[in-house]
Formats: structure tokens, sequence, C-alpha cells
């Protein structure tokens, strides 16, 4: 197995090819991480107070929550990555293990988060629309943007990610589902999107009533996660298990409120890209020849880095940037530009051939690289014209320049200090070998891992095999929840047994919560609606409080009460009730999840017939329910 793998993974390691995906899987990680953060700090005092607006425990979380979305806006901008991510994964580290983020609230996909930004740290994730690689082109000016070696990298860095953390999960998976009946008989995508606090508000009853087309897209499911894992790098199905992912994971984005979960698997999936889609897209958006011609003074370092910058942001070859001492001759002849003045301002040429110069340079620079069109156009605004122009007057004329003609352009390399450099940038045979066989070793470690999991969680648990009576099973046990513990908290190994029948099975009833307003009007929380739905933006780990831990087939009354407790203590604030004066009614009603089809059950959920089964007040600070002693009898 070791040779097997050794051989496949050193071919990898010397393939080079384009860092468009990895840039972007970084970009798009770090959206996912910015959006999470701000979710986090929505929901502070509901997720980290024990009791939320009274009882604040943790007052410096939004403090450290602000420092975690600033890494992540480096992360997404491409600035200091390789400290971002690190940063960025302490902090998954942190608040999943030491508050109760995961306890209560695991917003399902934490623990994935946090393996990905693992992987992250050692990924040339500063090749591709990154600050960082703007950074070292403006260390040295005098270079011309052609000179730059276009940014590759090892196709390993590619393929290792989606192999762990894609191939891994879904295998993991697959094993858990052929344990759940409704997954056995086709539903297990039909059934998750039937079931009211599950639900996205968009009403997808055309395509869940379609029995025999959710019974093709179940089964489909189950033979996509079987097989990603062995064929997703092969060249012919790689497409197929694109198109295949990208419409699951849309899907769950979409039809079911857990779309942070949905977002971050569909990240990865711009690692899966063909690297022939990214040519095809790139001959397909940039124009054929450029747009405008821009001819600057070669001799000032303030031009040269602004010629720098606006290239970097340049993404789809619109401008082309040339220096007037070289071309003179030709920019003089075809803009009819005085050769007098033309190292006194930055000047433009259209295709059309018509001349800008100074502030309407940049205008047009704007306006023809398209997506910051807007900004040239607010430019030509009367009042802003003319301040720009003021202050592109005063820079321009005071700028320095240099004579030394073709000296300044020192020899030049593309290559911050990180990982990946130092893992996969080795220019000596021995040196590459040497390291893939550590990348080798480590990989056959983590499949040891992964197999622990499976096989702890996926047979051993799943048969409820008794150990009690055999002391070297025990022991061996032990040892297995010691591994579980450390794959899951540092690379994101673990079980992966979502939405199965022992979490639907008997899921026979909703709560929800209303109060009674000073005139005595009944309102509902902005919480459960009168249909059962989780109402937005509860989605995510607020819906995982409720629907996963508070509200369950098998409900934990000193939980229930905990959670009730927490979003009455959190609405109440917001809505400025009067705690002492305002009474909360806990309200039931039935609820179906069956593992049989049945015709347009997503409608017959939400509808129904609320009772009111307990109350709930503050009284002097302390919170007092009422609540029927066999909340098990109630409902269905």
């Amino acid at each position: 197995m070791y040779k097997f793998f050794f051989t496949k993974f050193h071919a990898l390691f010397l393939q080079q090819v384009p860092a468009t995906g990895i840039g972007l899987f970084r970009l798009l990680y770090g959206l996912v991480t910015l959006q999470e953060i701000a979710f986090l700090l929505y929901f502070n005092h509901l997720i980290f107070d024990p009791v939320p607006y009274i009882d604040i425990e943790f007052p410096m979380i939004p403090f450290f929550l602000c420092l975690w979305g600033l890494c992540a806006f480096f992360i997404v901008i491409g600035y200091h990555c390789q400290r971002a991510l690190i940063a960025s994964y302490l902090f998954w580290l942190v608040f999943v293990q030491f508050t109760p983020m995961q306890r209560d609230f695991d917003g399902g996909f934490d623990i994935f988060m946090t393996g990905a930004g693992f992987f992250l740290m050692f990924m040339p994730v500063d090749r591709a629309f990154a600050i960082d690689r703007l950074r070292l082109k403006l260390s040295t000016p005098f270079t011309h943007y052609r000179q730059y070696p276009k940014a590759r990298v090892s196709a390993l860095s590619y393929y290792l990610p989606v192999l762990i953390c894609l191939g891994f999960l879904y295998f993991d998976s697959a094993i858990h589902k052929l344990f759940a009946e409704h997954w056995r008989n086709g539903l297990g995508a039909w059934l998750p999107s039937t079931q009211p606090y599950y639900m996205s508000a968009l009403d997808v009853s055309w395509l869940l009533n379609q029995e025999y087309l959710q019974k093709f897209i179940g089964y489909t499911i189950l033979v996509f996660q079987f097989t990603f894992l062995f064929f997703f790098a092969h060249r012919k199905l790689r497409p197929l298990f694109w198109v295949t992912g990208v419409s699951l994971h849309s899907g769950i984005t979409l039809i079911l409120n857990i779309y942070p979960f949905g977002l971050g698997m569909l990240v990865f999936y711009v690692l899966l890209v063909p690297f022939s889609w990214w040519r095809c897209l790139g001959r397909y958006l940039r124009p054929g020849q450029p747009l405008l011609t821009v001819y600057y003074d070669r001799d000032c370092p303030l031009c040269n880095r602004t010629v720098l910058t606006l290239n970097h942001f340049d993404l789809l070859h619109c401008i082309d940037f040339k220096d007037a001492q070289t071309y003179a001759h030709d920019c003089v002849q075809l803009s009819v530009i005085p050769p007098d003045t033309l190292l006194k301002d930055l000047y433009a040429v259209s295709g059309k051939g018509r001349v800008y110069s100074g502030l309407d340079t940049y205008i047009q620079i704007l306006i023809n690289m398209r997506y910051p069109a807007l900004f040239g156009w607010l430019l030509k605004i009367p009042g802003i014209y003319h301040y720009a122009g003021a202050r592109y007057r005063a820079i321009a004329d005071t700028r320095a320049r240099i004579n030394c003609g073709t000296q300044c352009a020192p020899a030049y390399s593309l290559r911050l200090p990180s990982f990946y450099s130092a893992i996969f940038e080795p220019t000596e045979s021995h040196a590459q070998l040497k390291n893939t066989r550590k990348i080798t070793k480590i990989f056959i470690f983590l499949v040891f891992l992964q197999l622990n999991s499976s096989i702890h969680y996926g047979l051993v648990y799943r048969f409820d095999i008794d150990t009690r009576g055999n002391t070297a099973a025990q022991a061996l046990s032990q040892a297995s929840n010691a591994l579980l513990m450390v794959s899951q908290t540092f690379v994101g190994i673990t079980p992966h047994a979502l939405y199965l029948h022992d979490h639907f099975e008997g899921y026979d009833k909703l709560l929800a919560i209303t109060y009674v307003d000073p005139k005595g009007a009944e309102k509902w929380l902005p919480f459960v609606n009168q249909e059962g739905r989780l109402l937005a933006p509860h989605w995510g780990r607020v819906h995982s409080m409720w629907a996963n831990i508070a509200v369950t087939p098998n409900i934990n009354e000193a939980r229930l009460k905990k959670f009730i407790m927490k979003i009455t203590a959190f609405w109440g604030h917001r809505l400025h009730l009067d705690p002492a004066q305002t009474r909360f009614n806990i309200k039931l009603k039935a609820n179906s999840a069956p593992s049989v089809w049945i015709h347009d059950l997503r409608n017959l959920n939400l509808h129904g017939t609320w009772q009111t089964i307990g109350t709930a007040r503050w009284l002097d600070g302390q919170f007092v329910i009422h609540l029927p002693r066999d909340l098990e009898a109630h409902g269905a």
C-alpha cells in the first residue's frame, strides 16, 4: 500500500498546475468563516451567556470574535496568509473546545471547518487572488509584470485536501447511512426536507412529491459517497463527480436550513474543478486584445508600483501597460502625444485611438477592467471629479524619478516563506523524494485515524458489540476513544452519522414558544412560527440547539427547560418585554417522520393544531417553567 501511494503522490508532487483554484478556495473559505463569525456576534448572548443578557459569563467574547473576524478578512484578501490561517485555526480550536459552541450549539460543520483550516495552512494560498503576491511584486517595482513567473503549484496540494476532507467524510457517512431504514428505502434526501424544523423557507413540494425522483436522488447520494474516494481523481469521471457534488450541496444549502454546512462543503468543489475548465473560462471572459493601452514613466517608482497594483487587480487582462521610454515612438505616432509631455503624465489610448491623460486615464482603467467600473463612473461625478483631479495633480507633479534605465530590474522570485514552500518546493530531487515519503507516511496515518473512527462508530457502535467482559477489548476501546479525541479536535476526522434513523425515528412532536403581551394578545416569538419552521436567522447552530438537542425523539426535560430559558431570555430582551409581566406559553403539535413514502408530507407537517402544554415566567430574576411530567405522552 505504501509503494502504491508513494508512486501516485510523487507523480502529483512533481506535476505543476495553475494556482487559480487554491486561491479561490482560500477566499471562499474565508468568506464562510466570516459569515459564521457574524452569526456568532449576532447570537453572542444566546450562545455564550449561561442566561442571555442576565448572567454574562464571557464579556470578552465579542472582542475575540472581532479579532477572529479580522483574521478571516485577511484570509479573504490574502494578506499575511500564513499567519492569518494559523490564527484562524487556533480560534476554531479554542471556540469549539472551550465554549458552548460544540456542546449546545454544534453548527454541524465546526469540526469540518477546523479540518479544512488545518490543511489550508499547508497549501499555496498566497499564489492567486492574494495581496501577498502583490506585496512581493511591489518589493521589486522596476520589474515589469510580464517578467514575473506564472503562479504554478504542485497538483498534490489540490488532491490531498479533497481526498481527506471530502473522500473520507463521504465514505464514513455512507457506512452509517446503511444502518438507517429511510436511507435504505432511498428517502435519505426526502425525509429531512419534509420536517418543519429542518426545511428552509423555499417551498419545494413539487420536487418532494415526485416519489421515484426522490428515491433516485437518495440512492444516487449513496453511490456517490461510496465511490467518491476511489474515483474522483479519474480524469473522465471528475466532471461527473463535480456536477453531482455541487448539485447535492447546493440542494442542502437551498432546501434545508443548515446552509453553513452546505456552503462549507461547496467551497471544496473549487479544488475539484478540472484545470481545463479554468483555461476555458479565462478564454471566455478575457478580451482577445487589450481594451486600453497605458503608457507610464519607467523611471518613476510611484508609476511602477501603480502599474503593478493595477495589473494585479486586472483579473481579466483588459489593460496593457507599456513604459513610455521603450514605446515612445509608437505612442507619439499613434496618439499624437507631444514628446516633451509624454513623461509628465499617465497616458492611455483606447482601442478606437482615443487619448486620455491624468485622472481620465484612471477612470478609463477602472471602466475597462469591467468589475470596478462603478468606481470609474463615480469619479466622473462633478465635485468628486474635480477633487480627485486636484489630488492627482498634487501627487503627479511632486513624484520622484530616478535614472536607472534597465539596471533597476533585479532577479525576482515569487515566493514567501510558508509551510507549503518548505514541503513542496525543494529544488533537489533527493529532497523531493524525501518529502514525498513523509507525505505518504502522514497520509497513511490519517487513513488509520479515519478507519479507527469508522470502525469504532460505524461498526462496533452500530452492532452494539459488548466489550465489558473482555479486558483486551476494553483497553482497545479506550485507546480508540483517545485517538478519536485527538483526530476530531485537530484534524476534523469525526463520525458523520447525520440525519439517520436514530435521529428521526420517533420525531413525532414539535414545540414552539409564544408570549402574552400587555394587552392580553398571544403572539409568537420570532423563533418557531405557526407552521413549525425555524425562522431566519436561527438557521445553522441555533437550529441544531433546538432541533437536535432540545426537541428530540427522546426529550431530556432538563435540557429542554434550559434551552426554553435561554430562548425566552434572549428574545424577551430583544423584544423589550417586561420579564416580570410576561407569560410565555409552550406550544406543541404533532409531527410525522416515517421511513416510507407519504405523499405531500411536507405540507401535512406544516399544518396542524397547536395546543398549549406549559407556561414559563421570569419571577424575581428566577425562571419558573411548568411542563407536563410525561412530555413523551403528548404529541402523536
